[in-house]
């Protein structure tokens, strides 16, 4: 392989001695597919919708990433948005992340009443020196950017089922939770199988990430977090690096899943860290559920941790630590949902 300037100073700034050029990605050698996006989970079809409205005509990735995932962000879901299920005291709190292709990045945690954290950690990112509000601090900010303070009333869906959950009040994780919501309607081949039908609690995020016309990348994630949390508790999610994290040059990754153990392995920098070393992004998202896995033991087999990538080139992949995960992909007017392959 022909090693030009860039590939040169990217390869000395490894500071590795005797580094194999086998595998190096190399942008200027491989047909790049763009645009293309990704997203999580079966509502990754509807909140790919949103974000192809931007980029087939053209528009920013970065764009793209904020419009398709409000789409989610707007549906009456368990997991996400102010239709979300609560914490253990009742009330929804939402945390979001948004990152472009100059490392730009901005974050909202524990935000209350404001309909779209997604927007507004896009307004951190653009509109203060900071990468994350938090709590009151993060409501303020979004009330003196336009939005506006919405009802702190459960939706239907969410009262229902915090007034089961109190029956026991016990936590238990459930993997892969079947969403109610307009997602759920969709046909039998779309939908992620239930592996646990009756826990008490749950965790989900809708993350995108997407490569523009333009060849940028960029990635958001939003969530209202583990159903029936602890109060003030924040997830994966809205950490940039963790739940969310974008490098131009090489590609952009999403997490879902027990934040917690997202967190552990700054989750998604490292599966871009894989990429840079020529690995696919299937195997990145591999070798870092595997680490996941050896980290958690046997407790391993009572949590989910996915991961979603998409390279420089528009190469995808994902890989899950239990089946029933899968994500939804839109390219050249082709939305499709694939089964993610997975450990267990």
């Amino acid at each position: 392989m022909a090693i030009n300037r860039r590939n040169f100073i990217n390869l000395s700034s490894l500071g590795i001695a005797g580094f194999s050029l086998q595998g190096f990605i190399n942008t200027n050698q491989v047909k790049v597919q763009k645009p293309i996006v990704i997203a999580t989970w079966d509502a990754g079809i509807n909140a790919n919708k949103g974000a192809w409205e931007v980029l087939s005509k053209g528009g920013t990735a970065l764009d793209a990433v904020e419009k398709g995932v409000m789409v989610t962000e707007d549906e009456i879901s368990c997991c996400v948005g102010l239709g979300a299920n609560p914490d253990r005291d009742g009330h929804v709190t939402l945390d979001a992340s948004i990152m472009d292709h100059e490392f730009n990045c901005g974050s909202v945690a524990f935000l209350e009443k404001i309909k779209h954290p997604i927007s507004v950690a896009r307004k951190v990112m653009e509109k203060t020196p900071h990468v994350m509000l938090v709590g009151e601090g993060a409501q303020q900010f979004a009330l003196s950017q336009g939005f506006t303070l919405e009802s702190g009333n459960l939706s239907e869906t969410a009262d229902k089922a915090y007034k089961e959950w109190l029956k026991k009040s016990t936590y238990k994780p459930v993997i892969n939770v079947e969403r109610q919501s307009p997602t759920s309607q969709l046909e039998d081949k779309y939908k992620a199988p239930t592996r646990f039908a009756n826990g008490d609690w749950n965790h989900d995020t809708i993350g995108m990430v997407a490569l523009d016309i333009h060849g940028n990348l960029s990635g958001s994630c939003t969530t209202s977090g583990a159903g029936f949390k602890l109060r003030g508790r924040v997830g994966d999610s809205p950490i940039i690096g963790a739940g969310l994290y974008v490098d131009n040059e090489v590609g952009a990754v999403v997490a879902t899943g027990q934040g917690e153990d997202v967190i552990r392995v700054a989750g998604a920098s490292a599966v871009v860290e894989h990429m840079r070393q020529g690995k696919t992004p299937q195997e990145a998202c591999r070798l870092v559920v595997e680490k996941i896995k050896r980290i958690k033991k046997e407790k391993a087999n009572d949590i989910q941790v996915c991961f979603i990538a998409l390279n420089k080139n528009g190469a995808y992949g994902s890989y899950a630590l239990h089946d029933g995960f899968n994500f939804a992909v839109q390219s050249n007017d082709e939305n499709k949902l694939i089964n993610a392959p997975y450990n267990y």
